[in-house]
Formats: structure tokens, sequence, C-alpha cells
């Protein structure tokens, strides 16, 4: 269920509320493109910044007008156990197929404070569980041995591994097997992450280039020596579209070129700012390198 191309969904504004026309609007750009999953009110949806009526409306819209066609995983991570919990029991009320839960930033818990407060989440639910391990912005990164653990609790399935380590999906494919389902979160390391086992990405360009995002994953893992050359030569493409979405601090840059596309505004909530103009330039060179403006 959880394979191929799922987009980490930015989360529209206008006026500093919600822009749910807009919000529809992009799920069904998806929904017509082969994005193969949702995963709304994440990073990229600028949760740290939306209130628990704002987070729940995200998911609901994004479950309503997914219908079932593709999977919903909802972020619902957060460094209060108490707080993940409610916002994964209410995501599994509304009807998502998983959740994806950022390991504790700021606390800094032990290994063993990480797994407890999965261990808390998984007591309380009954939806598979993703783990979302992304050293660079929580300061911990949780071990292989501890996912080791985690996995065997009845509702943690995988992780969406931003640690832009590749040698970490071999070590965990060897330690949890091949039923342990990998994403990586990292656009640019996409192709090799998949060659070593990976099964996708949650991805920040698929927000602007969803098709070319599907496209590569699928052929990334076909049989076929034509179509692995076009996963290669998608990948070459798409690589300074990522590049360029990451000049700055995520979401403000795909905001950006989800404007330019017509999509939404660049709105993003303080304390993160629009682009600067030089940044704007570098994503519009990008875009249209890739024929996507």
């Amino acid at each position: 269920m959880f394979k191929g191309s799922n987009v980490a969904l930015v989360t529209p504004f206008i006026n500093n509320k919600l822009d749910e026309e807009n919000y529809i609007k992009i799920i069904n750009f998806h929904l017509k493109n082969g994005t193969n999953g949702l995963v709304p009110a994440g990073t990229t949806g600028e949760s740290p910044t939306l209130n628990h009526d704002e987070h729940q409306r995200v998911i609901e819209l994004c479950i309503k007008e997914a219908n079932g066609k593709i999977p919903v995983i909802a972020g619902t991570g957060s460094n209060s156990t108490e707080e993940a919990i409610s916002l994964t029991t209410y995501a599994e009320k509304a009807g998502v197929n998983g959740a994806l839960i950022v390991t504790p930033y700021y606390n800094k818990p032990t290994q063993e404070g990480l797994y407890q407060h999965y261990k808390a989440i998984n007591d309380a639910c009954g939806i598979p569980l993703i783990i979302y391990n992304i050293p660079s912005r929580s300061v911990i990164d949780m071990s292989v041995d501890t996912m080791a653990r985690l996995f065997e609790l009845k509702n943690i399935i995988g992780v969406k591994d931003a640690t832009g380590n590749l040698d970490r999906v071999d070590q965990q494919r060897e330690k949890m097997g091949t039923e342990f389902i990998q994403l990586t979160g990292e656009d640019g390391n996409a192709l090799e992450f998949n060659r070593r086992g990976g099964s996708g990405c949650i991805s920040v360009t698929a927000n602007v280039a969803p098709k070319l995002c599907s496209d590569f994953q699928k052929f990334s893992f076909s049989n076929s020596d034509n179509e692995k050359k076009e996963s290669e030569r998608i990948n070459e493409i798409l690589q300074p579209v990522h590049k360029s979405l990451f000049i700055e601090s995520n979401p403000g840059p795909v905001k950006y070129a989800a404007k330019l596309l017509n999509l939404c505004s660049d709105e993003v909530r303080l304390p993160l700012v629009k682009v600067m103009k030089s940044t704007q330039d570098e994503i519009k060179k990008a875009l249209s390198s890739a024929k996507l403006i």
C-alpha cells in the first residue's frame, strides 16, 4: 500500500487562513497525475503552525477528496507523547490509511525514550505507523536497533528516512528484512535508495512534478532495462528541481513553485517567510529546465 511517490502535501493559506478551495484543487491535481499516496499535515504542510482544528480539517479534507482512490498517510507526530496519541487516534477515527510520526524534537529523548514514545502511540491505536527519522530537524537519530525493537510491535511498519545516509537502507533491511517499509525523505537520493531496497519516497518535489515523480518511481522498480534507463533519465531531469526546492527552508521554495503552477499562493506562516528573489530565480530556472513551466 505505501509505495512509490507519496506527496508531502503543502497546506495553502490565504490571508493566514486555510485555503480549502486550493487545497482541494491540489489533491485532485495529484489524483489526476499518478501520485501513489497523500501525506497531509507533515513538515511540508507546516504542521508546527497549524492549530488543532486546522490540523484535523486538513486531514479530513484529504480523506474526503482522496475518496479511497489512493492512501492517505497523515502527519500526526509531536514532541508531546500525549498530543501525538491524540492526533493519531483522531486521524484513525477520521479514516486515514496510516500515520507518519516524527521523532520528538527539542526534548532530545534517549533511545529508550524514543521506544516508549512510539510504543505508547502504537498501543493507543490500530492503524499502520511510519517512523519519521529526520535528525537535521529533530536533533536526534533513531538507531537501527531501536527501530528493530519497534518493528516487533503490531502497528509499526516502516520508516521515512531523512538521514541522507544511504547505508542506513542496507542496515535497516539487514536488521528488519524486506517487510519493513523504507521510504526516503530525500528526493535527491531516491534512485539509489530504491536500488538498495527502498519502497519509494515521501516527496516534496511531487507537489509540483507529480507525474514525473510517479513515473520515476514506477520505472525505478521495473525489471525492464529500458524502463530502468527511463527512471535514470527522469532522475537527471528532476535533480535541479530537487536542489532548488531546498535552497531555503521547506516549504517556502515549493510553495513559490506551486504559485508558478497556479496551484496556490506562496504564503507561509511565521516564523517562515517567502523566499528571496535570488531563490525565486533558481526555482524558475529549474522548473523551466524540467518543462514544468
